[in-house]
C-alpha cells in the first residue's frame, strides 16, 4: 500500500504510527524500552533512543500529523527538531490530544489533511 499520509499518536511509554489513505490504514507500533540503571541520565539516552525508533518508523511517509499528550508531543518536537531536522518538513503539524481511539486518530487526521492540503494547494490522494 502507497500511503501519503500519517498520524503519530506519541507519548513517553509508546507510539502508534497509522499510516492511511482513502480506504486503507496500516498500523505500527513503537513501544518504548526501560532501562533500569543507576546511571545518570540514562532516562534520557533511553527516551532519545525510543523517539529515534518512531522517527525511523516515519520513514518514507510524505506528511505527518504528530499528536499526543502535551508533554509527550512536545518533548518529541523537540527532538526532531534538534536530532533529526531533515524531518522537519514533512511533519506538518504537532498537536496536543488525549488518548483517542485508534478511529478517531484517523478521523481527526483526515480532517485535518483534508484542509491542509486545501491550503497547500496540494491534489488528495484518492
Amino acid at each position: 500500500m502507497t500511503t501519503f499520509h500519517a498520524v503519530v499518536f506519541v507519548d513517553h511509554q509508546s507510539a502508534q504510527v497509522l499510516q492511511f489513505d482513502a480506504e486503507h490504514v496500516q498500523a505500527q507500533k513503537v513501544k518504548a524500552h526501560t532501562h533500569h540503571t543507576a546511571k545518570h541520565g540514562s532516562s534520557v539516552r533511553t527516551e532519545h533512543e525510543f523517539f529515534g525508533h518512531v522517527c525511523d518508523a516515519l520513514a518514507g511517509i510524505q506528511e505527518v500529523l504528530a499528536v499526543g499528550p502535551s508533554t509527550g508531543v512536545a518533548d518529541f518536537q523537540h527532538y526532531v527538531r534538534k536530532h533529526r531536522p531533515e524531518l522537519v518538513p514533512r511533519i506538518v503539524d504537532f498537536q496536543t490530544v488525549d488518548h483517542p481511539t485508534e478511529n478517531q486518530l484517523v478521523a481527526l487526521a483526515r480532517k485535518y489533511f483534508l484542509k491542509y492540503d486545501r491550503m497547500a494547494g496540494t491534489p488528495t490522494p484518492s
